[in-house]
C-alpha cells in the first residue's frame, strides 16, 4: 500500500514537468541581421492580430496559427522584403481583419462608424426613454358638474346600502 502512495506521489510531482517541456518547446528564438529588422520584427507581431484569437497580436498569442505568422514574418524579413511588403502579404493572406488599424475604405467603413453609431443610437435611447412627461395640473384632474353629480349620487347610494 505505501508504494503505490510514492508511485502515485511521484507521478503527481512529475507530470506538471511534463507540460513545462512542451511549453518551452512553444517559443522560438529568432536571430537577425541587425537591430532595426528586430525592431521591424517587433513592430510587425505587436500590429497584425492573430486570427484565432482575435483580441491579441501574434506576438502574445500562443495560437498554433499566431506562431506560423510570426514564422512567416521572420522569412519574409529574412528575405528582404520590407515592413510594407509583410504586412501586404498577411492582408492579401487573411484580409482587413488581420491588421489592428484597417484602412479606411468602404468595405470597413463600419469598423470605424460602426462604435461611434452605436453609441449615438443607445444615447438617443436613453434620452427618448428619460424625457420626462408633462405632469398633470389639477385642472386636468377636475371632474365636470355633471360627473360630481354622478359621483355623490353613486356614494350616496353605496351609502344607503
Amino acid at each position: 500500500m505505501g508504494f503505490r502512495l510514492v508511485l502515485v506521489l511521484l507521478a503527481g510531482l512529475c507530470l506538471p514537468l511534463f507540460g513545462l517541456t512542451t511549453a518551452m518547446a512553444a517559443t522560438s528564438v529568432y536571430d537577425f541581421s541587425s537591430p532595426e529588422q528586430e525592431q521591424t520584427f517587433r513592430e510587425l507581431t505587436r500590429e497584425l492580430r492573430c486570427p484565432k484569437c482575435q483580441n491579441q497580436d501574434i506576438g502574445d498569442s500562443d495560437a498554433e496559427l499566431a506562431k506560423d505568422l510570426r514564422d512567416k514574418s521572420y522569412e519574409l524579413l529574412q528575405k528582404g522584403n520590407s515592413k510594407q511588403d509583410v504586412i501586404d502579404y498577411m492582408v492579401a493572406r487573411y484580409g482587413n481583419f488581420i491588421l489592428y488599424k484597417p484602412p479606411f475604405m468602404a468595405s470597413t467603413m463600419i469598423l470605424w462608424f460602426g462604435p461611434v453609431i452605436v453609441m449615438l443610437v443607445g444615447l438617443l435611447i436613453v434620452v427618448v426613454r428619460t424625457r420626462k412627461k408633462p405632469r398633470n395640473t389639477a385642472a386636468d384632474n377636475a371632474l365636470s358638474a355633471e360627473q360630481e353629480a354622478r359621483l355623490s349620487e353613486l356614494l350616496n347610494k353605496d351609502k344607503e346600502n
